[in-house]
């Protein structure tokens, strides 16, 4: 009897230790597949971290925002793919209009990150910030001249202003955010005054437009502040030059406010890993994940109190819009349009 005593326990203790062991192989078995068109080096580091937090797996792709839109949509529910990560709440918008995400209903998410940073259905949700300003030639612009982005449309400004394509979504919601505050009629008046001031038929990304300015070849440079902050962190001279010779304004601090947008993430709609899925919106959302990408990148969280990096702080505080950037993917087909006619090529 004792011996059989014995062997039952060693049996309750085996059984216990083989639960335990099987649990932790779910939860090691767990994984999330991410489409990212963010650069390996913007993501793949915090997937590590966070598959080393929670003992979640991932599988990562990343390719052009409207290659992954497209191949989301042409994988329809055969799609591996949980989460999509993209810049800019105008793609976020086209993707939740293709139909290929799901609404998350997220305590964490919605907690943390302002309504604004977030679809307003909770399709998609902001990751980190950036901001669209006026950066200027410190030896032939008094910043005091600048004021809005509704002044770059004088007459003042005639052949001195630098910006890339109308067919970068960047610039494209920028004018989506002025339909939004001065409706079509007005935006489109504005559009027609900024191109008859461009120095040049615009070419090249932004970065591009800050060596122009640099070089003389124009005196006003709109461009998001990552770009810029990339060049302050540069070890190349010649970066550093230029990134001494501009100086940086934020626009409208008397009215709305800077012109934000966000690099932002969803789950998708035939995601087969949704509670893992949430659980890395919910890490990247946290203060090492907000953190990491201002000293990284020099992107401003989403999360408020979380900590930016020294060159974002050299920047200066500013005011940003609080327009919730759905009206971004909204008001996008009409700003297209308008710029068209505007000649903004």
């Amino acid at each position: 009897m004792y011996r059989n005593l014995i062997a039952s326990k060693i049996l309750v203790v085996s059984a216990v230790c083989l639960s335990i062991m099987l649990g932790h192989g779910a939860a090691m078995a767990q994984e999330v597949n991410v489409y990212s068109a963010r650069k390996e080096a913007l993501i793949l580091p915090l997937l590590e971290k966070f598959k080393a937090e929670t003992g979640i797996g991932f599988n990562l792709i990343t390719a052009k925002a409207d290659e992954l839109l497209k191949r989301l949509e042409a994988e329809g529910q055969s799609s591996p793919a949980d989460v999509f990560i993209t810049t800019d709440a105008g793609r976020l918008q086209r993707a939740k209009a293709a139909g290929v995400l799901r609404p998350v209903e997220n305590a964490v998410l919605m907690k943390k990150i302002p309504a604004n940073l977030r679809d307003e259905d909770n399709y998609w949700f902001g990751l980190s910030q950036r901001a669209r300003v006026i950066f200027y030639a410190r030896d032939r612009v008094n910043p005091a001249e600048l004021s809005t982005y509704e002044a770059l449309a004088e007459p003042k400004w005639k052949q001195r202003i630098c910006i890339r394509s109308s067919d970068n979504i960047y610039n494209q919601s920028l004018v989506a955010s002025m339909i939004e505050a001065h409706g079509i009629d007005g935006t489109e008046a504005w559009v027609k005054g900024l191109v008859a001031n461009f120095a040049r038929k615009p070419a090249g990304g932004d970065t591009d437009q800050l060596r122009a300015a640099a070089a003389g070849l124009c005196d006003i440079a709109i461009a998001n502040t990552y770009y810029y902050g990339r060049l302050v962190n540069s070890s190349k001279a010649e970066d550093q030059k230029v990134a001494n010779s501009l100086g940086v304004f934020w626009p409208n601090q008397g009215d709305r406010g800077t012109h934000v947008n966000v690099s932002g993430a969803a789950v998708t709609r035939h995601a087969r890993h949704g509670e893992a899925a949430e659980r890395l919106l919910e890490f990247l959302v946290g203060d090492a994940a907000q953190t990491w990408y201002a000293e990284v990148n020099n992107e401003y969280p989403v999360v408020a109190g979380a900590a930016t990096s020294d060159t974002l702080k050299s920047f200066g505080e500013f005011k940003g819009d609080s327009l919730n950037l759905t009206r971004l993917g909204d008001n996008n087909r009409a700003a297209v349009q308008l710029m068209d006619r505007a000649g903004w090529r």
